[in-house]
C-alpha cells in the first residue's frame, strides 16, 4: 500500500510560494546593495570635490569658480539627501519582504508538519494491519497443528 497524501498539492503550492518569496527577498536585497553603492559613490564624488575646492580655494581662481564649484558640491549634498531615502525606502522593502518569507516559511511548515503526521498515522495504520495478518496466521498454524 503506497503513502498518498490528500493535501499534497497545498503543500507543493506552500512550497512554490516559499520560494518565490525568498526569490523577491534577494532581488530586493540586490536592489538595497545597489542604492547602498550609488550613495557611497556619491559621497566619495562629493569628498572629492570637497577636496578639490578646498585646494583652489588655497590658490589663485576667479570667486565664480569657486562658487560654480560650491554649488555642485551642494547639488551632490542634495542628491545624496535622496539617495539616503532611497536605501531607506530599500530597507523598509526588504524588511517587509523578510517578514513575507517568514509567514511563507511558517505556512510550509505548519503544511510540512500535518503530511508528516499523517504519513506516521498512516504508517502505524499499516503495521498493525501486518501484525493482525500475522496474527492471524499464527492462529490458524496453531489450529492446524493442534
Amino acid at each position: 500500500m503506497r503513502f498518498r497524501y490528500a493535501f499534497q498539492k497545498i503543500v507543493d503550492l506552500k512550497m512554490n510560494e516559499k520560494t518565490q518569496a525568498e526569490w523577491m527577498l534577494s532581488e530586493a536585497i540586490g536592489k538595497m546593495h545597489a542604492e547602498e553603492s550609488s550613495l557611497a559613490e556619491l559621497e566619495k564624488a562629493k569628498h572629492e570635490m570637497q577636496e578639490e575646492l578646498h585646494k583652489t580655494s588655497s590658490e589663485v581662481t576667479t570667486v565664480s569658480n569657486l562658487l560654480m564649484m560650491q554649488s555642485y558640491v551642494n547639488h551632490i549634498d542634495g542628491r545624496i539627501q535622496l539617495k539616503h531615502r532611497d536605501v531607506q525606502e530599500a530597507k523598509t522593502i526588504v524588511q517587509l519582504k523578510q517578514d513575507d518569507l517568514t509567514g511563507k516559511m511558517i505556512e510550509e511548515k505548519v503544511w510540512t508538519k500535518a503530511k508528516e503526521r499523517a504519513f506516521q498515522q498512516f504508517s502505524s495504520e499499516v503495521l498493525k494491519k501486518e501484525q493482525n495478518q500475522l496474527d492471524e496466521m499464527a492462529t490458524n498454524r496453531f489450529k492446524r497443528l493442534s
